[in-house]
Formats: structure tokens, sequence, C-alpha cells
């Protein structure tokens, strides 16, 4: 069986993490979502997969061209019109039964072996939810599909769709015919075979995690990260403190009085301390620095990113490639934040900042401040208000 997977979108609530990327390349513990996927996949018994991609397409292809994990085949969507419309691009690939998911959300892989080994021609993982009104709401009869209804105004309901199912490869057919009528979502066209009186089972997967949201990467990493177990790389100098479990990659320096409580991930080629400490639910990427006596807590620091003195950083998410200088503070607390129009109260959130940006010393950034890619802030800087990328604050 071969496994499709959905890797075209942008993300665009994720801005401006998706600006250079796309959404399934954003990393969790250390790894783009998309190989979590990869490796979910793999432990479940499935050996190759179709990768439906389209925005930033070569960024993907170019990060796992020398991957062995997985056998991986490439299918592009020019225009992102929807989920089933990604589907029908991989119609010459697929002879038989298959499973379909989503590169952007984080699945087990027992639960994916139980929607293998379900005896079904059609089959849904779904999730129960506390808050229902943002997924497709599934609505059930006896275990099967009875009305999928996306996004109600209402909770009604308690259990959603993952968007992971096994169908068969019919199910190309119905998508072409309501293409024809401009429905290109697949959540539409599962309706559309549930009033055709068409069964489909439903299973409980067992974990399931969506990322909507910029400060769903702090989570998620958060749970990635509780999964993984101690190993141990790199120089660590005597007078380093570590307790519980932390990772700490080839070539990584870690020096003299630092601190670190896992779970903490710390890729390769870095350099902390002297004097640092990283408390837990971090990841720090491959060849960041973080200079003598900063703290950072609860957060997501990506590959190249150099965190300057005395700097303390908490709930934060800082992308690839950043410069902060000396004594930055990232305070976290409860803040509003609209993303694409939406306006959303988020509790202990520090600050998003994009890639690329030159942070001078003595910056302090408010609670759920947005700091676009390739920005310039100048020293002694209160930053109040989300800052558009390609900006310079003086």
């Amino acid at each position: 069986m071969k496994a499709v997977i959905l890797a075209a979108g942008e993300g665009k609530r994720l801005r401006p993490f998706t600006e250079a990327m796309p959404k399934v390349m954003l990393p969790v513990g250390n790894k783009p979502i998309l190989q979590h996927v990869f490796e979910a996949v793999k432990k479940s018994g499935i050996n190759e997969v179709i990768v439906v991609v389209g925005y930033k397409k070569e960024v993907i292809m170019d990060y796992f061209k020398d991957y062995k994990d997985i056998e991986i085949n490439y299918v592009i969507q020019d225009k992102q019109l929807g989920t089933a419309h990604a589907l029908l691009q991989t119609r010459n690939e697929i002879k038989n039964l298959f499973i379909v998911l989503a590169g952007d959300n984080i699945i087990d892989e027992k639960s994916i072996s139980k929607l293998i080994e379900d005896n079904s021609e059609y089959s849904l993982l779904i999730k129960e939810n506390s808050q229902p009104s943002k997924y497709g709401v599934v609505f059930l009869e006896k275990g099967k599909i009875k009305e999928i209804v996306e996004k109600p105004k209402e909770e009604l309901g308690k259990f959603i769709s993952t968007g992971i199912y096994k169908l068969p490869k019919s199910i190309f057919n119905k998508i072409e015919d309501l293409s024809s009528d401009g429905i290109y979502d697949l959540s539409s066209v599962i309706q559309s075979i549930v009033q055709e009186k068409i069964t489909i089972n439903t299973i409980i997967a067992d974990s399931w995690t969506d990322i909507v949201y910029p400060w769903d990467l702090i989570k998620v990493n958060k749970e990635m990260i509780n999964c993984n177990s101690s190993s141990l790389s790199g120089l660590i100098e005597k007078g380093v403190t570590i307790k519980g479990s932390v990772s700490v990659g080839k070539d990584t320096k870690i020096y003299s009085g630092s601190y670190i409580v896992g779970p903490v991930i710390i890729g390769d080629s870095c350099e902390i301390g002297p004097n640092a400490c990283i408390f837990p639910s971090t990841s720090i990427g491959n060849n960041s620095v973080i200079h003598p006596s900063s703290e950072i807590r609860n957060s997501v620091i990506m590959d190249n990113s150099h965190i300057g003195s005395n700097s303390f950083i908490s709930n934060t998410i800082v992308a690839r490639g950043n410069i902060i200088r000396n004594s930055f503070s990232s305070i976290a607390g409860e803040t509003t934040v609209e993303i694409e129009g939406e306006f959303k109260k988020v509790n202990n959130l520090g600050a998003m900042i994009g890639e690329d940006c030159t942070i001078e010393s003595h910056v302090i950034v408010d609670p759920g401040i947005i700091i676009g890619r390739k920005c310039n802030i100048t020293s002694m800087k209160r930053i109040k208000e989300n800052i558009p990328s390609n900006t310079k604050v003086m």
C-alpha cells in the first residue's frame, strides 16, 4: 500500500515563518513536520510515499534529496485549489487502496496501522476535540460517517476529521466529476460519497496534532521533545549541569557553568554558554549560538541563530538565521494576536520572530508580537506592535 502526503500548501496563518518555506517544513523537535509524518508512515509498514508539492516545492525536494528511510516520489500541484484537487494529481501513481495524509499534521504510527488494517474500503481517522467548530465535525451512526460539517458555527458533536483516509482508486472518478462543479476540497467529496449511502468507517486516532497558528509550533515542539530520549554528543565541559532528557548533537560545545534541564534538544555544531540556562521544552537548531548568561525557556530556536549575552527568551519562536544582540528580552504573557483577520486570545506567549532579522542590543519585545523576516531593529527599542517583513526600526 502507498501513502499520499499532501504538502502543496503555504500555511498563510503561520506567516512570517512560511514566507520562505512551506508549512510542512517548519521544524518541531528539530525536524521538519513532514519528516515526522514520513517516520510515522514508515513505522506503520509503508515504504513508499507520493508527496504532492506546490508552494516552495524546491525547499522540500532539496531537503529530502538524500533521504533514504522511505521511497519518495513527487507530484506537482501547480495551483493550490484544494485538497481534492491536490489528491487528483496522484491519479496515475495509484493502482489500489491507498492512504492519504496531510503533511502538516503530526500523527502516530499506531493510528496509521489501525487505518491500514481496517477491513473497510473507505475509512477515516477521527479524533475527539474540545473545539470542534475549528475543524470538520464528524457525525456518526454506529461507527460510520453520517455527515461531515466543515467548521460549524455552533459547537455540535465532539469528533473531528483528521483528514487521514484510506481510499480506493475509484475516488479519483468522484473527484473529477465534482471538480467540474468547482468542488476541490476532499471533505466535500467524502460528504458526497456519504450521501450516496456508501459506508465510510471511522477509527479513533490515538494521537493527532494540527498546527494552525504560530504558537502551535511551541505546543507541538513541546510534545515532540517529550518523546525524545537523551543523547549527548559533542564537547561538554566540566561544570555543566544537565538534568532530565537532553539531546546534544555532534560537534556542539556546551561551556562551563551552563545549566540545562530537559526535555531539551540542541542540534549539531552549536555553542552554548558559558553560564547559559536552557529550560524545559526548548529546541535549538543546528549551527546556533547561545552566548554567555542567557536564559531560554519553552521556545523554538531554529537553525543558524545567534542569541546575545544576558538575553531572556520565553515561549518564543526565533526563525532561522537571526542575529540577536546582547540583553534581548522576549516577555511572555496573555495577549490577543491578529492572524489573517482572526483575533485569537493566547496565554503565556512571547515573541514570534521571522528569519534573517538583526536585532541590536537592549531590545524588549512585548507578548504576542510578530516580527517579519529580514527586519532590522536598532538598540534600546521596546517593540509593542507587529513589524512587517523587510522593515527597519530606528
